[in-house]
């Protein structure tokens, strides 16, 4: 079985249980040879509430020559930041089937350790 099929099993797997709502909207992740992506998504009415990624404005200039995991910091603190802004206090985070290692969970960390609730 190949990796993106096992993923998207794990992914699956994973939906069936998360959810977000009005109160507690869902914290996507989806991580790319290149980028880490993030949003923030109320399930209930189908849309995104905030989004980030290394491909942001405000994120870009901070990336610099630092390596893979820092620059998930870096997004982890900048989609806390925007959720702060728009009144976001407590999330439900989304793996999206990724195992919780490496850059998922550099980016989680920091987005606790800014504020997020999770």
């Amino acid at each position: 079985m190949a990796l993106d099929e096992q993923r998207a099993k794990r992914k699956k797997r994973i939906r069936k249980n998360v959810s977000g709502d009005t109160e507690r909207p869902r914290l996507t992740v989806f991580r790319s040879a290149k980028h880490i992506y993030v949003q923030v998504i109320d399930d209930s009415q189908g849309k995104t509430l905030a989004a980030v990624s290394t491909l942001s404005k405000d994120v870009r200039g901070e990336l610099g020559e630092k390596n893979k995991s820092d620059v998930a910091k870096v997004v982890g603190q900048a989609i806390a930041k925007v959720c702060k802004a728009k009144g976001i206090a407590q999330v439900v985070f989304d793996r999206n089937g990724y195992i919780y290692h490496g850059r998922v969970k550099a980016l989680a960390d920091a987005a606790r350790e800014a504020g997020l609730d999770f």
